[in-house]
């Protein structure tokens, strides 16, 4: 056993010595295999945080929950001309739904209406996203609330004049969330009192986030629009009790729907049903298609990496002819001369993996100081992975170049390198 250990101590350090002794080599060999990790350590990383952010924000929302539309959220076999022609959903259907679907957890009627401006004495916030709900959607979407409350079925119902407003609208307006209570600011031109404010959510890469936006009893927006208006966009979001079997609970819900617009047995249903965990699904399905492109094209990266220490390995044993068979005349085994090249071949590869690691480390710190609160995530697996990556790729490379020293004849090394 200790014979072996020394060995690979003696090999080791004859592959760390060349290393050292041929530094441009060395050099050129580490920038193959730095681009290639980092291209595939990059792409991971980049997959991996675009799809914790998307899921981030769909966190709050149930994967069973349902949203009823005359707009398909995925492929439909429905022709384009024909869901044109889908009436929306109405306030008086969610309420129909509501009373009559059992093992119904929450339900809200949205409406997702142009952005506003909103007013408090000479300050005001233009391109203000609405989101006009009934009083259920707390709930669904698991808000938090920093300050006050949210709307009660009172209110929704009668359409008052009240609002709960984002963390960042109240940072703006009043300089602080309990300054917004009882406040009254102008929407639409109107009067609204500030009854809530939402705690701090930060911003995403793609926006949209709830601290710059504003909420308010639908059947007030329902007054200023009108119904069937094509600058609404009305959805019924229903979230169904646990433990229940969904498939049956989504047939229901269907029959039900069609029972309420009369449609026949054999007429296609004329609004769609769309599944948050189809959507989950869908995101999933993208995102490994995104890995799987970006792996390949980078796995070219590191392909040319790969080629590029196995050139110059055979480089390297070509110039060490003459070393190598001084070394075997000394009595130095095969497997000496093997893990030698071995070694070395590793050493740059892992040296070059553990740069392009450093480079995704640093690359990640920067991108998210111009992301908001977009985190570019390097996590301990991908770390991992590139690392393994690395050696695996010089102990491929390194092979070939490793056996052919090995299997050099003494005296014809010593007669060829002279």
């Amino acid at each position: 056993m200790l014979v072996y250990l020394r060995v690979l101590k003696e090999s080791f350090a004859f592959a760390v010595n060349a290393l050292k002794n041929n530094k441009l080599r060395t050099f050129l060999s580490l920038v193959g295999v730095t681009i290639g990790i980092f291209s595939i350590i990059a792409v991971l990383a980049a997959v991996d945080s675009l799809k914790k952010e998307i899921e981030g924000n769909i966190s709050s929302l149930d994967k069973s929950t349902i949203i009823l539309s005359h707009f398909s959220f995925g492929p439909t076999d429905v022709p384009r001309w024909k869901r044109d022609q889908f009436p929306m959903v109405t306030f008086e259907e969610y309420q129909y739904l509501e009373s009559n679907v059992p093992n119904l957890d929450y339900a809200t009627y949205t409406l997702n209406v142009p952005n506003e401006s909103i007013k408090y004495g000479d300050n005001q916030i233009s391109d203000v996203p609405i989101g006009a709900v009934t009083e259920s959607y707390y709930y669904i979407e698991s808000l938090q609330l920093d300050s006050g409350r949210f709307f009660n079925g009172s209110e929704s119902n009668s359409g008052s004049p009240v609002l709960v407003i984002g963390y960042e609208i109240a940072q703006k307006l009043f300089s602080g969330s309990e300054r917004a209570i009882g406040k009254q600011v102008r929407v639409y031109g109107r009067k609204f009192t500030v009854i809530g404010v939402l705690e701090k959510e930060g911003a995403g890469l793609f926006g949209g986030s709830k601290d710059t936006s504003i909420w308010m009893p639908v059947n007030i927006v329902r007054r200023i629009y009108g119904d069937n208006n094509k600058n609404t966009f009305p959805q019924i979001v229903i979230k169904p009790q646990k433990n229940i079997d969904n498939e049956e609970f989504i047939a229901l819900l269907e029959q039900k729907l069609r029972l309420k617009r009369g449609l026949k047995p054999d007429s296609v249903s004329t609004f769609f049903v769309n599944q948050l965990q189809g959507f989950a699904d869908m995101i999933d399905n993208i995102t490994g298609q995104m890995n799987v492109i970006g792996l390949v094209i980078s796995g070219f990266s590191l392909l040319v990496g790969g080629f590029g220490i196995a050139n110059i390995m055979f480089v390297s044993v070509k110039e060490r002819t003459n070393l190598i068979g001084i070394q075997k005349s000394l009595g130095a085994k095969n497997r000496f001369i093997l893990l030698q090249f071995l070694f070395e071949a590793v050493i740059l590869a892992v040296i070059g993996g553990l740069i392009g690691l450093f480079l995704v480390f640093i690359v990640s710190i920067l991108a998210s100081q111009f992301t908001g609160d977009f985190e570019f995530v390097l996590s301990p697996w991908n770390m991992f992975i590139g690392t393994a990556i690395s050696a695996i790729i010089g102990l491929i490379s390194g092979i070939l170049p490793a056996i052919s020293a090995s299997k050099l004849d003494p005296v014809e090394a010593i007669r060829t390198g002279m």
